[in-house]
């Protein structure tokens, strides 16, 4: 018959957890380091940079599609592109073919502009957010998925010219990440840098809903994300 979880054991299973968890999203920031390199470096060296310009990052979007990123691009800072104040460089997985491009209405003057830089994936890295999270939200705006949005800076010579994110669905991470909360013998939820749940092991703390951290639970940080796993300090308390 199964053993009776430990301290030692709980401890070792929320270790592990933590890892699963910061190794899934580090893997999709790898793929956003690499488009922010790429668009620095074409940032560097062409002057003035055109949308045309950025279309040799799509390569590198396309390899990254698939898996848990459903949508990756750059999004450009306001002013930086000669032919195109605004701009989204911005692919998305098509299960039936290849990629499709996402189009916005980006003309100001319209009365359906969609200004990006309000959104809180843009507003971290632009103001010096080196890891960002945003959501769980629904993506009314792209694909109708209960979804998170992950985004780094993007800086040429210094300064701050748009941000590289990617969109990866709350299901695809559940996946991903569900298995280790589920060796976890206590109450174990993953949590966003704002409090919200994004993957839980109990339908007590279901995805979507706060965490403001009530009494009896532990805060264990996933390396330095924006992500961490809270886990029931009480090894007696029982999942349901």
């Amino acid at each position: 018959m199964p053993q009776p979880s430990t301290p030692t054991t709980t401890a070792a299973r929320v270790e592990r957890a933590v890892s699963r968890v910061a190794g899934t999203a580090r893997g999709v920031f790898a793929a956003l380091d690499e488009v922010r390199d790429r668009t620095a470096a074409l940032a560097r060296t062409r002057s003035p940079l055109a949308k045309a310009d950025l279309a040799e990052l799509r390569p590198a979007l396309f390899r990254h599609l698939g898996g848990l990123v459903a949508g990756i691009g750059f999004i450009a800072a306001p002013g930086l592109l000669a032919d195109a104040p605004w701009y989204l460089e911005w692919w998305q997985d098509d299960s039936s073919g290849p990629p499709v491009q996402l189009l916005r209405n980006l003309d100001p003057a319209s009365s359906a502009f969609y200004d990006y830089t309000h959104w809180e994936w843009y507003t971290g890295p632009s103001e010096g957010a080196e890891r960002t999270i945003c959501g769980p939200y629904v993506d009314y705006l792209c694909t109708d998925e209960y979804s998170l949005t992950l985004s780094v800076p993007v800086t040429a010579g210094g300064a701050f010219v748009g941000v590289a994110a990617a969109d990866v669905f709350v299901r695809r991470f559940e996946e991903a990440v569900v298995p280790a909360l589920r060796e976890v013998p206590v109450p174990a939820f993953v949590i966003s840098a704002a409090g919200r749940i994004v993957a839980s092991n109990t339908a007590k703390w279901i995805g979507g809903s706060a965490f403001r951290g009530e009494a009896g639970f532990g805060v264990h940080p996933c390396g330095g994300l924006p992500l961490s796993l809270v886990a029931a300090k009480d090894a007696s308390l029982l999942r349901l």
